[in-house]
């Protein structure tokens, strides 16, 4: 029976693993009484245990195929169909709003970007919160065995910057002997029975921690799962409103760095010797590059702060005072760097101290740098800031000495060359789909910081950036309610200039063409 189930495809073994998701908030909801909600959410569990039985039998003795383009294709219909039946239950549970609604709440829990179309926590019940938490932190374990399954052994993702290419003398060598590889299936359960209890672990250690901080049960484990996926989702609309104060983000603190590399969590392959482990944390790329990050841009803060504070006559500047403004900087810049998104209590009191502006632009930094390869965390990652950072510093020394030769192996070679020109493709289609971003936020009627602090939160998986980075809170909510009339003409030129130009372009005078060409004529 087991062997049967582990030849399932993998897109029957989410399915069911939702359904079995879904027991969670019905089992919540069974005990304070909402008798509706655990009711719902029953129900759509043994719809989805169904659908995935019967679309097991379905597949069953058909061989899935193998192809890097089927894989990358499998992800992205799991973040594109899965939240339709993740959104079921949650729109029947709430019964106040519309499903595009439920939907993209589902969608953008399920990719950790945290941004919710419910401004007030108080419209949904404890249950819905935990729900959301629950879709987040599978979103988050999705991530990271896709990332190690998938993306590792087609070199994407990162993995470009760490790996080199095989060379001919290592191929003449018999090294492509191998003619049995593990399929798509067989990797992301293998990768997942590792991680699994890592992730698990870790989650249930917080939830622990934060319950004896004072923090509810569910707000407890919200806020333990969100941490771990980095998805920010709260139900209380942050860690500044739950029961657990300042010493929860004392506690979630340490819980983010896990954010900052996937060393943390997967064993390094050179050895499993705890001395060995040690030494390639401390000489990780993106470790180092994350702390110095954490250290210097809060120190910097606060800096300005003070210095801020030091220019306004009248500011009582005591050390109590200075301490809690470092450490809302601080908690504030590794919530932001790991692309969570939750702002420290002590942030607006540090702002309030130094009478300064909140430095919106380096949040929006931070969240595009974002935080490690193969991590639940969003932006362009670490080890392509480190890649392009050795590049410049290569070529800087060039300059000075035109014919000196590099050291350090060949990997560090690899990450100067090939790596930094790979991370400066990547950073060029960021920024193009930052633009294309904009000009669609743009359209809608959207100012352009509007669309920039949106795009970056959409891009980055950043959902609560929209809250803090803008002079004034962006909500998701009312994205909806904007006007449309004033990015409408720039819209239809758009359409127009591309159907004149397509039609123009058509020789044997399509029909298809000319029929949108007149549309176009008809609307102007």
């Amino acid at each position: 029976m087991f062997a049967w189930l582990t030849r399932l495809p993998l897109a029957v073994t989410l399915i069911g693993l939702g359904g079995i998701a879904m027991l969670v908030p019905a089992a919540h909801a069974t005990a304070i009484g909402e008798a509706r909600t655990a009711e719902i959410f029953f129900f759509y569990s043994g719809l989805n245990l169904l659908l995935a039985l019967f679309i097991g039998i379905a597949l069953a003795g058909r061989k899935p195929g193998d192809g890097n383009e089927s894989h990358l294709l499998g992800l992205l219909v799991l973040f594109v169909a899965q939240p339709f039946l993740f959104a079921m239950p949650f729109y029947q549970a709430i019964g106040n709003t519309t499903f595009l609604n439920a939907y993209a709440e589902m969608v953008s829990d399920l990719t950790t970007t945290g941004a919710t179309m419910f401004d007030n926590p108080t419209r949904l019940s404890a249950p819905l919160h935990s729900w959301r938490a629950i879709v987040g932190w599978l979103g988050g374990l999705i991530i990271l065995v896709g990332a190690i399954a998938v993306m590792a052994p087609m070199a994407l993702g990162g993995f470009e910057l760490r790996r080199r290419p095989p060379v001919d003398e290592v191929i003449a060598r018999g090294f492509v002997q191998i003619t049995d590889k593990a399929n798509l299936s067989h990797r992301v359960r293998m990768h997942a029975v590792r991680l699994f209890p890592a992730y698990t672990a870790l989650t249930l250690l917080l939830w622990a921690l934060l319950l004896v901080a004072g923090d509810l049960p569910h707000v407890a484990m919200a806020h333990a799962m969100s941490t771990l996926s980095t998805s920010g989702i709260s139900p209380t609309g942050g860690l500044a409103g739950s029961g657990a104060g300042g010493l929860g983000e004392l506690l979630v603190a340490p819980f983010l760095i896990v954010a900052i590399s996937s060393l943390i969590l997967t064993r390094d392959a050179t050895s499993d010797h705890p001395t060995d482990r040690l030494k390639a944390l401390r000489a990780d790329p993106e470790i180092r590059l994350g702390l110095a990050l954490v250290t210097l841009l809060p120190l910097f803060l606060f800096l300005r702060h003070f210095w801020g504070a030091y220019e306004i006559e009248g500011v009582d500047m005591s050390l109590i005072d200075g301490i809690g403004a470092l450490w809302g900087s601080l908690f504030t810049v590794l919530s932001f760097l790991t692309t969570t998104g939750w702002e420290s209590a002590a942030w607006a009191d540090s702002q309030g101290w130094s009478g300064l502006q909140t430095p919106g632009l380096i949040l929006i930094g931070l969240a595009l740098i974002g935080g490690g390869v193969a991590t639940t965390a969003g932006g362009a990652k670490l080890l392509r800031v480190v890649a392009l950072y050795k590049h410049g510093a290569r070529e800087l020394g060039r300059l000075v000495h035109p014919h000196s030769v590099a050291g350090a192996g060949g990997d560090a070679r690899h990450m100067r060359r090939r790596g930094a020109y790979m991370a400066w493709l990547f950073l060029m289609l960021m920024a193009l789909s930052l633009s294309l971003g904009m000009l669609g936020f743009a359209l809608t009627g959207a100012s352009f910081d509007d669309s920039l602090v949106l795009s970056v939160a959409s891009l980055t998986t950043t959902g609560p950036l929209a809250g803090l980075a803008g002079a004034q809170p962006i909500s998701y909510g009312a994205l909806s309610d904007g006007s449309f009339t004033e990015g409408r003409p720039y819209y239809w030129c758009c359409v127009y200039i591309f159907c004149r130009s397509s039609a123009a372009r058509d020789n044997k005078g399509n029909k298809r063409w000319l029929l949108i060409n007149k549309t176009c004529k008809t609307l102007f």
